[in-house]
């Protein structure tokens, strides 16, 4: 398989994922020479175990480009997530080069615009379609994730013309399992009362390709480097914040740098980027490794579920082992399933938690940076004044 300049690990770890689109295109694009699959997706709830029995690379196309928006806007109406725009005009203009390289794009049936907008990346994009369940506590639905995820591993034995055995997905949960597990490891460092790092620093330490040796390298690193490290003098004065909601893909990390510019220290992500996808690991001993798979992503608790009461009860467990002192929630302009939930996010953070809420709709324009800060500010005031 592919891998980064072999300068790489004698980095820091800060410098090595500064660097992080870099490292994940020379990777892929040395595995694509040496014959492994690009496989690009777009959401949590695609196993990448799968993908890497297969002999493929997975790849995240999330776009967070603000610049790729109007020219999505030209096909897609205005009045859309903008992560589904950003991704869209990628496309469009062809300046995703893993998109570019993709041998197949996993579509997954999310939210309804996300839906129609792979409808029209397969009209120039090899396509699967990936059907998520619906019911997140209903046997019949989980047997059909069951059938969904089988059906996917044939289809990429037979696209890429391997074989997915049980030891290959076996090798692929050991990858992701220590994965996932030093992530865990990294978040936990900020439960600290003065953590060594911020909510920013934590989110740059991620790639967007899974599985990668270096990135495991340097997130042992860090692990011993940051447990090391004296804490920054300010971040014991700093409101301690657990920020929910949408994800945060590359390029558009504008909101949690409101925050913590603002008197906060992001503490705990519980969105797609920080710890939703890390708090289950898949279990290694069963007998049909699809199976174990499928109980993991089928337990991630996304607002497209119904009825979604595992994120309420994560985000209170999250809040009380972090510590959290207010909840923000991100929402992306146009996500309405987020926005259909925020009620109950507020109202499980100051009727049963007993902290400040406070909802942050936006979209990828720098425009109205001056009002969120206001509005954070003031978030912080009351916190302070408690």
């Amino acid at each position: 398989m592919g891998s980064c300049d072999s300068t790489a690990v004698q980095e820091s770890p800060v410098a090595y994922f500064r660097r992080q689109v870099n490292n994940c295109f020379e990777y892929a694009g040395d595995g694509k020479a040496a014959g492994a699959k690009i496989v690009g997706i777009m959401c949590e709830y695609t196993p990448r175990e799968i993908i890497m029995a297969a002999g493929g690379i997975p790849v995240c196309l999330c776009g967070g480009s603000r610049e790729m928006i109007e020219p999505a806007e030209t096909v897609l109406p205005a009045n859309l997530c903008p992560l589904i725009k950003s991704t869209f005009g990628y496309s469009l203009l062809k300046k995703n080069p893993f998109l570019e390289m993709a041998d197949l794009v996993v579509a997954e049936t999310t939210c309804d615009g996300k839906k129609k907008m792979y409808e029209l990346l397969s009209r120039e994009r090899p396509m699967y379609i990936l059907e998520l369940p619906q019911k997140s506590d209903d046997a019949d639905s989980f047997d059909r994730w069951v059938h969904e995820l089988d059906k996917f591993r044939k289809e990429l034995e037979t696209r890429f013309k391997t074989d997915i055995t049980s030891e290959k997905l076996k090798e692929a949960i050991r990858v992701m399992n220590r994965e996932r597990k030093l992530k865990r490891e990294l978040s936990a460092l900020m439960k600290e009362d003065d953590p060594p790092l911020t909510g920013r620093d934590l989110l740059d330490m991620k790639s967007l390709i899974s599985g990668m040796p270096e990135d495991m390298v340097q997130y042992e690193k860090a692990l011993v480097a940051l447990k090391g490290r004296e804490p920054d003098a300010t971040s014991g004065s700093r409101v301690r914040v657990l920020l929910t909601g949408v994800p945060l893909p590359h390029g558009a990390e504008r909101v949690i740098d409101i925050i913590e510019n603002n008197g906060g220290l992001v503490v705990c992500q519980e969105n797609c980027t920080g710890l939703k996808p890390l708090l289950e690991d898949v279990e290694n001993g069963s007998t049909d490794p699809i199976i174990s798979i499928a109980e993991k992503y089928y337990h991630l608790p996304c607002s497209v579920m119904m009825n979604n009461t595992r994120r309420i009860d994560h985000l209170k467990e999250l809040a009380r082992e972090y510590r959290a002192e207010c909840v923000i929630e991100l929402i992306w302009q146009d996500c309405i399933t987020y926005d259909v939930e925020s009620g109950l996010v507020k109202k499980m953070a100051e009727e049963e938690l007993d902290i400040p809420y406070l909802r942050i709709g936006t979209d990828y324009s720098p425009s109205d940076t001056g009002r969120i800060a206001v509005r954070v500010e003031a978030l912080f005031e009351t916190v302070k004044g408690r």
